[in-house]
């Protein structure tokens, strides 16, 4: 069968538009920050409220997201999300004072909590359906979104200061993703054929308490987010007024955690069919604790640099295990994981900030670090899936 025509790659293509979209949009935005705090003349109180909106528009969205899966399934759902984004991001730099602009990050961080459940639940239906493992490859796409945008935000920057213009481009780019994705996403959320007899047909009508291991799932992953975010926020501020890195260096912080995840996540589905996920973020996430803990009692750039690559390798795979376990449990157990880790996303490096303005960065990195050990304790409460046989035997299923 030629590979054009291979319903996996079909859909594994569709799906990572979703996630090249969404890191694309987030990081969009977010490259302007300092354009949008001189163009409202915002102080950086009100810029660390503007940030929280967009966590708290995530946070509350559960409730709405869960009844949107139910009522319109995720192919649907993520493909209008996607549009809304994109149409997010012309509000934003239209909007005339900091009152409105609030609401626009409000309204963004809801329809993230829409496209994050749509696109998981796809990846997650894409591999129960091909049994295939593609969750990791899917992130790494996330995280190849956030580099796009800071090469468009540069070039754009460089070429006209509007970020009017900016993000018109920007939203081109968006519904262009959006139109290749329609084609070759899911039509349903469940694998095909894959039914439970034995188990009573769930009210779709109402929502559930959450079970114990839904809970545990929760809390990996907003421990995770957490440590992930405030990396990609906080990382060369460290490197600058801790560290003492020269104004050169101070950069690559981002670059060194960024770049560790993307390596980390185009191998991690091998080594979830090797060792199983419960051992990937297990191991994952204790690495990436002591790494990161080691660097900051150590000091000084070079471990620093360290301790940031191991942060990343060891995270990487986290979110991507999680979502797969999380779907494994139903439309309900997933949407509000993943609302918890959007929440977590959004809102950890502002709370780091906060960590950080009590005392010092050093506590506040520590504060990550401490999160990284904390998925690890999550990952022992959490039923993960076994290890591939074949893949142990050396083999690669086919």
């Amino acid at each position: 069968m030629s590979r054009l025509h291979d319903p996996f790659l079909r859909g594994q293509l569709a799906i990572a538009a979703l996630f090249l979209s969404l890191g694309f949009q987030y990081a969009t935005w977010a490259a302007r920050i300092p354009a949008i705090k001189t163009d409202l003349d915002l102080s950086a109180a009100e810029v660390g409220v503007l940030l929280m909106a967009a966590g708290v528009g995530a946070a509350v969205s559960f409730p709405a997201v869960a009844w949107l899966m139910r009522r319109m399934g995720s192919r649907r759902l993520a493909l209008l999300s996607q549009l809304g984004l994109a149409l997010l991001l012309l509000a934003l730099a239209a909007a005339p004072d900091y009152p409105v602009a609030l609401l626009v990050m409000c309204a963004d961080g809801v329809l993230v909590g829409c496209l994050n459940v749509a696109m998981n639940a796809q990846g997650a239906a894409l591999e129960a359906r091909h049994e295939r493992n593609t969750m990791a490859r899917l992130h790494a796409v996330f995280s190849a979104g956030s580099l796009l945008a800071a090469l468009l935000a540069s070039g754009m920057t460089a070429a006209t200061g509007s970020v009017a213009a900016h993000f018109a481009a920007a939203a081109v780019l968006l519904v262009a993703l959006g139109a290749t994705a329609r084609t070759g996403l899911l039509d349903e959320d469940a694998p095909a054929g894959a039914q439970a007899p034995a188990e009573p047909k769930p009210d779709r009508r109402r929502w559930t308490l959450p079970s114990r291991l839904t809970l545990w799932m929760c809390c990996a992953m907003v421990f995770g987010t957490v440590a992930e975010g405030a990396m990609n926020d906080w990382s060369a501020l460290y490197l600058k007024d801790i560290a003492r890195a020269s104004a050169e260096l101070a950069p690559l912080g981002i670059a060194v955690v960024s770049g560790m995840m993307v390596v980390a996540r185009l191998f991690a589905d091998g080594w979830r069919s090797r060792w199983g996920d419960g051992r990937v973020v297990l191991l994952g996430s204790a690495v990436a604790g002591t790494g990161l803990a080691l660097a900051l009692v150590s000091g000084g750039v070079a471990p620093a640099l360290a301790g940031f690559a191991c942060m990343g390798l060891g995270i990487a795979a986290v979110t991507p295990c999680v979502y797969a376990a999380a779907a494994r449990q139903g439309s309900d157990a997933l949407t509000l994981v993943a609302a918890m880790g959007t929440t977590g996303l959004l809102a950890g490096p502002p709370l780091i900030g906060f960590i950080a303005g009590a005392s010092d960065l050093a506590w506040g990195m520590g504060a990550v670090a401490a999160s990284a050990g904390a998925v690890a304790l999550c990952s022992t409460r959490i039923r993960w899936t076994a290890p591939d046989p074949v893949a142990q035997g050396g083999a690669t299923p086919a």
